[in-house]
């Protein structure tokens, strides 16, 4: 039967959660900021629908819109899925730290493991974020419209 950790251990091991419970945070709040990009092209695909049916002609402006929300409403949302697998990464890491405390065994290898890999999503996640942010803005025309 495995020994019960000391008071003493298990303080330390919260002080070595603190930094992923940071990052936890953190990447929250990416996440919000990405939900609410979904939220507004939602929104606007709704307005341009709303508009589309009167056009006839498929290849319009209006039909360009929408195939670039579409394609912005894709990429955000594999965003949003990439940073929620960072963040259960991390809750495994955080989880696997407390067991190997509780059971007295080595985990080092995988949470690193897990670590680089929730550090990999993240990354993954937010060069998603950046092209649609490109998306969004390759199409943007200020003032009038020169023909």
């Amino acid at each position: 039967m495995p020994t019960q950790p000391a008071i003493s251990d298990i303080s330390h091991l919260i002080q070595l959660s603190v930094a992923p419970v940071f990052l936890i945070a953190g990447v929250g709040s990416v996440l919000g900021v990405m939900a609410a990009r979904l939220s507004r092209i939602v929104d606007r695909a709704r307005v341009v629908e709303g508009v589309v049916p009167a056009e006839t002609d498929n290849n319009g402006p209006l039909h360009a819109e929408m195939m670039i929300l579409e394609r912005r409403a894709r990429v955000i949302s594999l965003s949003i899925a990439l940073c929620t697998f960072t963040l259960l990464l991390v809750c495994a890491v955080i989880a696997l730290m407390f067991l190997s405390a509780l059971f007295s065994f080595n985990t080092g290898t995988a949470v690193a493991i897990l670590f680089i890999s929730a550090m990999l999503a993240f990354i993954c996640a937010l060069t998603m974020l950046l092209r649609e942010i490109l998306l969004a803005t390759a199409g943007l025309r200020f003032g009038p419209v020169l023909k």
